[in-house]
Parts: C-alpha cells; structure tokens; sequence
C-alpha cells in the first residue's frame, strides 16, 4: 500500500525538521510524532473490521490526535491571524517542516484512496489530517522566533 512508504517518507522528513531545528520542546514533540508514525505505519498494514489496539496489533487512538489538536490550539494561540497565503519557506527548520506536511498530505490521499477499497482505522486517517495541520502550525510557529513567515505576494515576479 503506498500509504505506508508515505507515511515512511513523512517521517523521515520530520527527522530532517528535527536535525534542522536542534534539542527542545519543538523536537521532543516531534520524536513523539515520529513514534506515532511508526505505529500509524503498523496500523496500515494491519487493516480489518476491528480497529481496537491490542498486545498484537497497533492502532492510532483517539486519545492520538487529540494530542495533535490540543498541540495546535496552543501554537495557534502564539500566532498572530494569516491575513496572506504563505509560502512553504523560512528558516531551516520551519522550511523543513512545511516539507513534512506536503509530504503528510500525500500520506493521507494515499491512505484515503486506498480506504475506499479496504477497510482502514478512521482514527489512522484522522491523525494524518491533524498532523498536516499541526505540521503547518509548527512551521509557522518556529519561524516566528526567526522572522515570521514567508508571505506569497501574488504577481509579485512579474
């Protein structure tokens, strides 16, 4: 299933992130997210009608991806309002964390497209669309320490 190697290919970048921005609270949530990742990996490759975890079978839980949006409300709260689109840019950290979501989008269109056929966690699915947001967030919120973000000016090379 090619939602699994995305899934893989998210985490390595998340990694990245993690090299990029150095020991701290942003990298102790992200190794955290990373372990998720793995378990998210094994529940993929688990799929069935029961979706409760077990000694056998990892499963992503609610309690996970709330987590996430808890994560994000707080973050938020730090941010001044986007009033521009933004471009997936700043400093290394953040630029690598804007490439982890991208990466995580096409994690959870893989995973989407592939629960159309079997029968996946919805708490799998669920956590992938919070980590985008939470990716987007953290992004945002490193590179306010470094300048704010990037904003898109619209016809701005022309």
């Amino acid at each position: 299933m090619a939602a699994i190697g995305d899934v893989d290919e998210a985490n390595s970048a998340i990694g990245v992130a993690i090299a990029a921005l150095g020991p701290g609270a942003a990298a102790q949530a992200l190794i955290r997210i990373q372990n998720d990742l793995f378990d998210l990996g094994a529940d993929l490759a688990t799929p069935g009608e029961d979706f409760a975890p077990s000694e056998m079978t990892l499963r992503i839980v609610a309690a996970q991806v709330e987590r996430l949006e808890d994560e994000i409300d707080a973050m938020n709260a730090e941010l001044p309002p986007l009033t521009s689109f933004i471009l997936p840019a700043g400093q290394a950290g953040g630029a690598a964390l804007h490439l982890a979501r991208a990466i995580t989008r096409r994690a959870e269109r893989a995973a989407v497209a592939a629960a159309q056929t079997t029968p996946l966690n919805p708490a799998a699915l669920s956590y992938l669309n919070r980590l985008s947001d939470f990716l987007f967030v953290a992004a945002r919120h490193v590179n306010k320490a470094t300048g704010g973000d990037v904003l898109w000016i619209p016809g701005g090379s022309r």
